[in-house]
């Protein structure tokens, strides 16, 4: 018989807990439209777990798909948060807080800013829209996407204090 590693299982449990707080957070800020944590929470799993982050943001994708549906409006949810994820994964490591804290919000508004663009080809290929189309649905959503950015702005001044919290509590011998 196979003997389980326990940290392995550890990080799935938590990382399965990580995706679920993603969804749970989405849900519950439903009632502010396009303001939620979701890009701060992305940057904040990528700036700890780097790659792994992967993990629970597309464990957070498949129970929004689960949920809402896996309908056409899911399909850019496979590329977008993942966007996100590279960009984080392309800044430097070794930050001061007081730069941090200005990159780190600045990269979340623009992924909120972003967001209607970067979900326009596939609504433009999922829907045989032209190219003309699909630029009008982007100019259409502009104002979302203005929302979007000054929501993940202000929740993306958390990113480096949330970022420390989840190291502590994550690797408790680095905490010393």
């Amino acid at each position: 018989m196979k003997k389980i590693n326990l940290k392995n299982l550890a990080d799935m449990i938590i990382f399965a807990m990580l995706g679920t707080i993603m969804f749970i957070s989405k849900i519950l800020m439903e009632v502010l439209p396009n303001v939620h944590f979701l890009g701060m929470l992305t940057m904040v799993y990528t700036i700890v777990y780097r790659k792994k982050a992967l993990i629970p943001i597309y464990v957070y994708v498949f129970i929004n798909g689960l949920y809402a549906g896996f309908s056409p409006w899911w399909i850019p949810y496979l590329y977008l948060w993942a966007i996100l994820w590279a960009a984080t994964m392309l800044l430097p490591k070794n930050m001061s807080k007081k730069t941090a804290v200005p990159v780190y919000a600045a990269v979340c508004a623009a992924h909120g800013l972003l967001f209607g663009t970067l979900y326009a080809p596939a609504q433009a290929l999922m829907f045989h829209l032209n190219f003309k189309a699909m630029i009008a649905w982007i100019i259409a959503g502009i104002p979302f996407d203005l929302i979007h950015a000054l929501g993940n702005l202000a929740t993306g001044l958390l990113i480096v204090p949330l970022s420390e919290a989840l190291r502590k509590v994550h690797s408790p011998k680095s905490a010393k």
